[in-house]
Parts: structure tokens; sequence; C-alpha cells
């Protein structure tokens, strides 16, 4: 590449770089905020917390990305005009690839990464995610003991607890064990946490007493301890599998399932339609490329004509995008709607390289040009009447 390209090319990177981490960082607040009932409802740690809504970045990376890249080639483009260097390209002779390759290479270079998200690390993330919220879900303190409230696990077996603290441990423990038929058991702790250890869950309770009733004859025996460990192995459902999504499920599983089983039979089209997703979106930032470079790739002399052409870029690759959803959604339930996935993103590439090679752009029809520079001078008379009056007796 040339001095101006690698110019273009550094630009559209950090103008994409800026896009995609604003928006995966608003869209992770608010997963994050829907979050928040596993610290303040389960008793889960602020790291579980992290963990949960972390794991959920990969796929939200693969949903933003295109828009990341279309907001970022606007950015750059309208830069580019406003400073009149694509005038400046265009009369020293520069052709209108000068600015397409830079454009179409990190376009493609962003295919490229996001096939790599959408069919290894993003399931992956996916898949342990359900695991890790499938792990809370069944988990016994968490979900059933309530702070303030007596509650009986089974037969015999009570939990009380005062508070939970921030780091997702119990304050204020009272165990009341009777399943014994010939002992009764009361642990009280002021602080407890539960363990995991290889094939136990443990309850590690710290300074508190264990009293211990021989039902037989009323008889105490009370020992106090420093830790003391209780073993909910019993009462946790760790046998509980989760359910798994086709989206969470591994690429290779997707394209080697036994559809002569149960499960394969019965998601047959969820799975196929799933991998088409997979396939077909990394062709989507080479379409918003394409259709952005056809919109705004010339250089534009008046402001309107500019806003025109942001205007018509948003909803030609917004059509696209709808498109190539309504594309993937149909091969669920019809395998012969599958192509159409690849065939809408891959229309408009080659269509737009042809148009790009040939010196050719696109713009909207000169009455829908007219008749919207119109309405804008309308407006903008309507503006200046209302306000510029207020603005001069001040």
């Amino acid at each position: 590449m040339g001095l101006i390209e690698r110019y273009i090319f550094g630009r559209l990177v950090g103008a994409f770089g800026m896009a995609l981490v604003a928006l995966v960082s608003v869209i992770w607040v608010v997963q994050g905020l829907r979050s928040m009932n596993l610290v303040t409802a389960r008793g889960q740690t602020i790291l579980v917390f992290f963990e949960i809504t972390s794991l959920a970045l990969p796929f939200l990376a693969v949903i933003i990305a295109p828009l990341a890249l279309l907001i970022g080639l606007v950015f750059l483009l309208n830069g580019l005009n406003a400073e009149s260097e694509l005038v400046v390209i265009s009369a020293a002779g520069g052709s209108r690839m000068k600015v397409a390759r830079p454009v179409l290479l990190a376009s493609g270079l962003i295919a490229i990464v996001m096939l790599v998200f959408t069919s290894l690390i993003a399931p992956a993330a996916q898949h342990k995610l359900r695991e890790a919220t499938t792990k809370i879900n069944v988990d016994l303190i968490a979900n059933i003991v309530r702070p303030g409230r007596f509650t009986e696990i089974e037969k015999g077996l009570t939990f009380h607890i005062r508070d939970r603290a921030g780091d997702g441990s119990l304050v204020g423990l009272m165990i009341d064990d009777q399943r014994d038929a010939a002992i009764g058991y009361t642990y009280i702790a002021d602080r407890a946490h539960v363990v995991e250890v290889p094939g136990k869950t443990l309850l590690v309770m710290r300074d508190g007493n264990l009293q211990r009733v021989t039902k037989a004859d009323g008889s105490l025996s009370l020992i106090d301890f420093e830790a003391y460990a209780f073993d909910l192995s019993e009462l946790n459902r760790q046998d509980a599998k989760p359910a798994y999504r086709p989206s969470e499920r591994s690429t290779w599983e997707l394209l080697t399932s036994d559809l002569s089983t149960e499960d394969g039979l019965k998601n047959a089209d969820k799975f196929r339609a799933e991998l088409v997703d997979r396939f077909s979106q990394p062709l989507l930032p080479l379409a918003f490329g394409v259709v952005v470079l056809l919109m705004l790739g010339d250089a534009r002399t008046t402001r309107q004509g500019r806003s025109l052409a942001v205007f018509g870029t948003f909803m030609l690759a917004l059509f696209v995008r709808a498109l190539h959803f309504a594309a993937s959604s149909a091969a669920v339930g019809n395998a012969m709607a599958t192509p159409l996935a690849f065939l809408v993103p891959l229309a408009i590439i080659v269509i737009g390289l042809f148009l790009i090679m040939t010196d050719r752009s696109l713009s909207l029809p000169a009455p829908i040009e007219r008749a919207v520079e119109l309405v804008t001078d309308a407006a903008s008379a309507v503006w200046r009447w209302a306000f510029g009056r207020e603005s001069e007796g001040a």
C-alpha cells in the first residue's frame, strides 16, 4: 500500500475500534444491569458477575462488528470529504481504488476475524456461559435460602441466615439438622461460604458452635469451632445437565451431529440455520464496506448532498442486514432458503465491486434529492425564524 492508502487504513482501523468499543461497552452495561440479580438476589460474588457478563462479549462483538464498521466508514469518509482530502486525491489523479483498496482490506480483515469468532470463540464462550448459569440455577444456597427466613430444605433440615455479604458469604448462619432419629444437630456460625472440592460441595462455617442433642435422654454437648465443614453434596442437584442451544454448541458438533438421535432429529433445522448464520455473517462487513464506498466514496461539494448520501448509506445497509436476517430465519424451516443467506451479501459485494471498478456510484434519485432539499430548507427557515429572533432579543 502507498502512503495515502496506509493513512486511510490507519484512520479506518482507529474509527472502527472506537465505534466497536463504545457500542460493546454500552450493551455490556445493559447486560450487566440485567444480571445484577446474580449478586443481589442469588448471593453470587462480584467475580461471578463479571465472569457471566464477560462471557457474553464475544457473541455481542460478532453482532455489533458490522455496525461498528459502518459507523467507522461513514465517520472516516465524511471526515476526508469535509477536509477536502477526497478532492485532493481526485485532483492529483488518484483513482477510486486509491480509497477503495484500504477500505476493502480492512473490511476483509474484519470479516476473517468475525469468521474466527462466529465459528470458534463465540460458541465456546456461550457454551461456558450456559454451564455457569446452570450451575448457579441449581445452587441450593443461592436459590433457596433467603436472609431472615427459616427455610426447610427437606424434612428435618432447616437453614437460616441473617444476611449475605458482598463477597457472597453468609452472615449469621443457623442450621438445624434433625434428620437422624437418634441425634439432633444445631450449627451456629458467624460467617460461612460455599467451597467446591473434587466430588463435593462444602459449606465451610467460621467462628461458631455445634450443639449435639441425644434425643433419647435429651443430653446436650456443646462444641466450639473456628472452622467446620457441612457437606451439601447430597442437597445440591449436581447431576443437572445444561440444555445447550444451537448457538452454544461448537461448529464441529453442529457439522457432525447424528440426525438419527432424538436430539439431532428434533433440532436438525436449527442446527442448519445456526451453521448458515455463522458462516454468512462474516460477509456483512464486506457488503457494508462496498455500500459505503458506493455512496460516500466520491467527493461532494454540498453539505446537503453529503447528508443525503449518509442517510442513503444507512438505509441501504439496514436493508441489506434485514434481508440477511430474513434469509437466515427462513433457513430454519426451509432448507431451500439456505443459499439466500449467502447470496444476499455476495450479490451486494459483486455488484458493488463492479460499479466501483467501472467508476460508477449510487445516489438517491434526483426528484427525491430535490424534495429532501426543499424540506431541509423549509425546516432551516422555520428554525431561524423561531429561534433567531430570540437570539437577537437576548
